[in-house]
């Protein structure tokens, strides 16, 4: 019989117990359900509506029902309970018999999801920033591998300035950093306990909600029951975390598939996460990155989907609501496995040096040094950038670069153009003088090493 039975007469339609039951969904919060159950138990206790007794045999087959589900999860599917509330409580009944009707005193299932969801988020998202610090770490080790290897930097996909390659791996290192960052204050905030809140007023029994609290492992307990039972920020925190972290992974994803092409030839990904065509033997193409590229419009569409599903709804619970799991659940397997693959990708990126050098070498990116050249000669930026602009063209036309050009041609763009000029125009000149904080001079570059080697 459904928990809420006993106000209905009629049967209810086998197609809106398929559309109302949450089960094959919320089963994965079988975990959570036990473990607050044994903590309302003890709550009830502390309020004498269970003797001591009565709470200890409780505790125990709860916790016998916990070592199960933990022994085989799928078990909890093998069951018709509209839900995993109400097959807990089938399954507690089963074991000590009416004592197990009395469980639910003062609770309802508003707060009870409410709890489970913020004690499985909490759970998940530990082990989160757990992969993201792995993958920080994995960037850490290539930046350190590639200290000296010279990357042409881009703007508009054009080639722009010089960098190293340890210079790209730790600006995604920031990136994931900062995922991090947002990922634990998301966990801060989700740190407070609903349960005892009841449906929306709270209980009628005298719990100290605080200890309650604390028995769950939360900061404290929440302080409105209206907010509380109706509350999905923590769904939508994690949300919004893993859609900004998964842009970033599509990101990083992009221009590894870039440099790992023919046409750039900048490094190659390993055997392990690449694959090949059914036609075209020759072919080493790189899905996992196209992968973790393309799950994240999953991620995104959840964080969508949940916003559009609380944007208009009145306090407190309601049955929308059920649909926070089936995208979050989603949202963190894929989340994770993006983590997981990116790591891998990146612990077996093998870099041409060579090749990379090279491609810096061309494009003019040494443009920007000539100008400050001439600024140093006290010419206005402005006029010193058109000066350049015109000596790029003229190098085009010679199909020389800049560095290439005698100094005669140099001087027909400016006067003050001397010999000197060409010791500003290697690419070492022009890595070196990116020496302010969080440029890609080699000394940048160690400092900012040797804030993640701590």
């Amino acid at each position: 019989m459904a928990l809420w039975g006993g106000r209905f007469t009629g049967q209810t339609s086998d197609l809106f117990k398929e559309f109302n039951d949450s089960l094959p969904v919320d089963y994965r919060m079988a975990e959570q359900d036990i473990v607050g159950s044994v903590a309302w138990s003890r709550a009830l206790a502390s309020v004498n509506v269970l003797t001591a007794d009565e709470q200890q045999k409780l505790e125990a087959a709860l916790n016998a029902l916990l070592a199960e589900v933990k022994a085989d999860p799928s078990i909890v599917l093998q069951s018709d309970a509209e839900d995993i509330h109400s097959w807990v409580e089938g399954k507690l009944i089963e074991a000590v018999g009416d004592l197990g009707k009395k469980l639910h005193t003062g609770r309802s299932r508003n707060d009870q999801v409410a709890t489970d969801l913020k004690l499985w988020c909490r759970q998940q998202g530990e082990g989160l920033s757990a992969l993201l610090a792995q993958l920080v770490e994995a960037l850490v080790a290539l930046a350190e591998r590639e200290q000296d290897t010279v990357l042409p930097g881009y703007t508009h996909l054009q080639r722009a300035q010089p960098v190293t390659f340890a210079h790209w791996c730790l600006a995604y290192v920031e990136m994931f950093e900062r995922d991090r960052k947002r990922l634990n204050n998301a966990l801060e905030l989700m740190n407070t306990s609903p349960l005892g809140c009841g449906a929306l007023a709270g209980t009628a029994y005298a719990i100290d909600r605080e200890a309650l609290a604390k028995d769950l492992g939360f900061a404290a307990a929440t302080r409105n029951s209206l907010d509380s039972v109706s509350d999905r920020d923590h769904v939508l925190e994690l949300l919004s975390v893993a859609s900004i972290s998964s842009v970033h992974l599509s990101r990083m994803a992009e221009d590894i598939i870039f440099y790992n092409t023919g046409e750039a030839g900048f490094l190659e990904m390993d055997d392990q996460v690449t694959s090949g065509s059914s036609l075209m033997p020759q072919k080493k193409n790189p899905d996992a990155m196209e992968l973790i590229r393309g799950k994240c419009g999953r991620v995104v569409g959840s964080l969508t989907g949940m916003m559009v599903t609380m944007k208009a709804l009145p306090l407190a619970y309601n049955k929308d609501m059920q649909e926070d799991k089936e995208g979050l659940f989603d949202t963190v397997d894929t989340w994770s496995i993006c983590l997981k693959m990116a790591i891998l990708c990146v612990e077996g990126i093998k870099v041409n040096a060579e090749r990379t050098y090279q491609a810096a070498q061309q494009g003019y990116s040494n443009a920007t040094e000539l100008a400050d050249y001439l600024v140093a000669k006290g010419i206005p930026f402005r006029e010193a950038h058109h000066i350049v602009g015109r000596a790029v063209v003229g190098a085009i036309e010679a199909g020389q670069p800049l560095e290439d050009l005698p100094i005669e041609t140099l001087k027909t763009f400016s006067e003050q153009i001397d010999d000197d000029v060409y010791q500003h125009l290697t690419i070492e000149a022009c890595l070196e003088k990116r020496v302010a904080q969080g440029g890609t001079s080699k000394e940048q570059v160690k400092a900012a090493l040797a804030v993640y080697k701590k």
